[in-house]
């Protein structure tokens, strides 16, 4: 049996093909971003766990994801993350992009990959954090 997890992370296609490490790097990403929201008691009540679905994608499907339709509450945390919050399902929806200059970057200094998709996923779950009042990690 298993349980679906509170944080889930998808990744595109296209840069899946372009990181041979990048599926290591985001199922290590996934279970830490878990573990850790757990430890900052995110899921306290178990009848009102928020389910986040991260959307990491190109900076051309990020801006085709702008102009589709989806349920719940938009919110844009930056010009590179956005999110719809349906309150009512407790989920979210939040699309990452990497945009282009940071995906040169990437694709010059592959070795960074890991890091940087840390820092950055850590920002984003902190700016959610923040806009819900939960505690930050």
């Amino acid at each position: 049996m298993t349980a679906e997890l509170p944080i889930a992370i998808n990744v595109s296609d296209e840069l899946l093909d372009q990181f041979s490490a990048l599926s290591r790097v985001v199922n290590k990403l996934e279970a830490q971003l878990n573990f850790q929201t757990l430890a900052a008691n995110w899921y306290g009540d178990e009848e009102n766990i928020l389910l986040i679905s991260f959307y990491i994608q190109t900076g051309q499907d990020f801006a085709f994801q702008q102009t589709q339709s989806h349920e719940g509450e938009l919110t844009y945390f930056a010009d590179d993350v956005f999110s719809y919050h349906n309150d009512p399902q407790k989920q979210m929806s939040c699309f990452v992009a990497i945009t282009d200059s940071e995906l040169k970057l990437l694709l010059a200094q592959e070795k960074i990959l890991t890091g940087y998709l840390q820092k950055k996923m850590l920002k984003v779950v902190n700016l959610i954090a923040d806009k819900l009042s939960l505690t930050s990690i």
